[in-house]
Parts: C-alpha cells; sequence; structure tokens
C-alpha cells in the first residue's frame, strides 16, 4: 500500500484530526494489521504471491463512490464489507476460492480519522468472514467525493474458470438466494420506503449494507455449471451478458423467481428482477446435472432455484404464468 512523497505537503491527505503524522502512520495504524502473507507488513512497494502447483490467479477490480454505490451516511464498516463482497462476488461467479486483496481509497479532505478507523474494522471483520488478507494497495485524499476501488484475487485449478459463454440451448437457468432485498434496502435507506415487518426491514438493508459473495457454491459448480455470473445489476440485466456471451436466448418464468419478502414495496417481483446489489449467483447448468447441483447447493448452504431456460435465438425474455410475455421498463442499473 503505498503512499505519496510525505515531505511534498501538496500530496499530503490533510484530513482533518486524521493524518498529523502522515499517511504511512494511517496505514501502520490501520492497515498493516490487516496484511497477510506475501505484502510484507505493507512495508514494500508490492506484494509477491505464489500459487500452488496446478493452479491458477482470478483478478477482478471494482469501485464504490460515495453518492453512487453506497450512501454518504453509511456505516464506515459497511461501506468496507460492502467493498470487499462486491469483489469477492465476481471471484465466486468464476468458481474461484478468494486469496487476497488490494484497496485504493480516495478519502475527502475533511474526513475523520475515526471513520478511517471503523473502515478498516470492517475489512478486518469481512477479510476474516471470507478467508482473505490485504496484499497492498494506495491511499491518497481528494477535494471530491470519497472513491475506494478493491482488486480481489482469487484461485482455483488450472483450467476451472466458470466463463459467461458456456451456456447451451437447453441447459436450465439458476440463481441462487433472493432477489430484490438489496433493493428494498436501498429504497428504505435513501427514499423512506414504509411498509414491511420490522424484522424484514432490517434484514433488507443488511442486504444492500453487507452482500455476501456466495464463494461456496461459486467453488462446487465448476464441472456443473456451463455460464455464471453474479448479480449485481439486476437479474435481468446480468442475465442478458450470459445471453449476448453465449449468443443464446434467456427465458425466464417470472413466477419462478424467489424474491423478497417485500417485493411487493417496490412494485412486485417485476420491480425485483432488475433491482441490483443482491450478488447472488445466476448460471446454467444441463437438466442431467439437477440432482448434483442439488447437492453441491446444500454443501454449501445455499438456495439454488431454476428459474427459465436457454432457448434458441437472442436475448432475454420474461413469462408469466400464462406464458405471456412481460414488458419491463427496464433492464438493470445502468452506469453511463
Amino acid at each position: 500500500m503505498s503512499g505519496q512523497n510525505p515531505d511534498n505537503p501538496a500530496a499530503q491527505p490533510a484530513l482533518a484530526e486524521a493524518s498529523r503524522s502522515g499517511e504511512f502512520d494511517l496505514i501502520a495504524r490501520y492497515f498493516a494489521p490487516l496484511a497477510g502473507p506475501g505484502a510484507f507488513g505493507l512495508g514494500d512497494d508490492a506484494a509477491v504471491v505464489t500459487p500452488g502447483a496446478g493452479r491458477q490467479l482470478v483478478f477482478t477490480a471494482d469501485a464504490i463512490i460515495a453518492g453512487v454505490h453506497f450512501l454518504t451516511d453509511d456505516p464506515a464498516d459497511d461501506v468496507a464489507a460492502k467493498l470487499l463482497a462486491v469483489n469477492l462476488s465476481d471471484v465466486a461467479a468464476m468458481g474461484a476460492a478468494g486469496l487476497g486483496y488490494l484497496v485504493t481509497a480516495a478519502w475527502p479532505r475533511d474526513l475523520e480519522e475515526a471513520w478511517i478507523a471503523r473502515f478498516a474494522q470492517g475489512l478486518a471483520e469481512a477479510q476474516a468472514e471470507h478467508g482473505v488478507a490485504l496484499l497492498g494497495g494506495d491511499t491518497v485524499a481528494t477535494n471530491g467525493p470519497m472513491s475506494l476501488s478493491l482488486t480481489a484475487i482469487g484461485e482455483q485449478p488450472i483450467g476451472a474458470a466458470l466463463r459467461r459463454n458456456g451456456a447451451r440451448v437447453g441447459d436450465d437457468i439458476y440463481v441462487s438466494g433472493r432477489i430484490g432485498d438489496a433493493g428494498v434496502g436501498l429504497r428504505i435507506l435513501r427514499d423512506g420506503l414504509t411498509g414491511g415487518a420490522p424484522a424484514e426491514r432490517q434484514m433488507a438493508i443488511d442486504r444492500y449494507r453487507r452482500p455476501r459473495p456466495q464463494l461456496g457454491l461459486g467453488r462446487a459448480l465448476p464441472g456443473l455449471a456451463s455460464a455464471c455470473i453474479d448479480v449485481s445489476d439486476g437479474l435481468i440485466a446480468d442475465l442478458g451478458h450470459l445471453a449476448e456471451q453465449s449468443g443464446a436466448a434467456m427465458r425466464i418464468d417470472l413466477e419462478k423467481v424467489p424474491v423478497s419478502p417485500l417485493a411487493d414495496l417496490i412494485g412486485g417481483t417485476a420491480a425485483a428482477i432488475v433491482a441490483g446489489d443482491d450478488y447472488e449467483l445466476l448460471f446454467t447448468a444441463a437438466p442431467a446435472d439437477e440432482q448434483r447441483l442439488g447437492e453441491a447447493a446444500a454443501q454449501s448452504e445455499t438456495d439454488i432455484t431454476p428459474i427459465g431456460r436457454v432457448e434458441p435465438g437472442q436475448g432475454v425474455s420474461v413469462v408469466d404464468g400464462d406464458g405471456e410475455v412481460v414488458a419491463l421498463k427496464e433492464a438493470g442499473y445502468r452506469h453511463f
């Protein structure tokens, strides 16, 4: 986790109540304790990681921006946990195990040190839960909104990577967990959405702030799933990526999709399947592998549900219980 030149005042983070003693002290105080093997206590310019024999590394990176991907008043530890989880979700979608990560933080200059301390604590909790460790990164100051970027590294047997382009006509389409919880949680926090039991409302908020990457299920899917992606921008939007990369059509039965018990608060199942931030796994598999998939799901303690079929053609279609096509106003979250 490199830093700017401490002898150059213009390069100093100048965080209120934070870096009076310099950026490197912040790194030593809050992030060096999170360093894993090969990171050299974050004292060098880079980490050294050697995969095991017959293993390959998997890399992914995602950034989250205050006011765009998380709310500006979200707790710092939740922000840290989400930053790590959304990246490890991509590792899970490749069928890999998490190995480590690098994080780059652009802190607003008026940020208080207490926020950074709580952020580091959230990283510590999340990395312990998911079995990974910090390998490095960078910290800088910004006059703009907080920007946090994380690169996750996974490991798996050579040739085991799940891709988006392997879905075959006749395959079943599966999704893990439940869809729409995070979308409800966001609406509760951002828009003051009312309704629902208190326990279900809190669950939805937790799903938005602290998604859980399906690493266990992901590691069980190589050799079973023909294509896989995680649900980040919305089930329909992400299914569209599978359809495009696989050169096939995806048909979803709306009534089969497992959705949040509070989905009606945001417009029902049709709204839930275009909400984002679920970070469940969406994958295709041959009907002959249904039993083996059920065993893999049970072993990873994850629910999976068949929700549709891969067909000849292109694109994604959604049908209701009568087989009629359901018109959707949008497919999911758009970054641009």
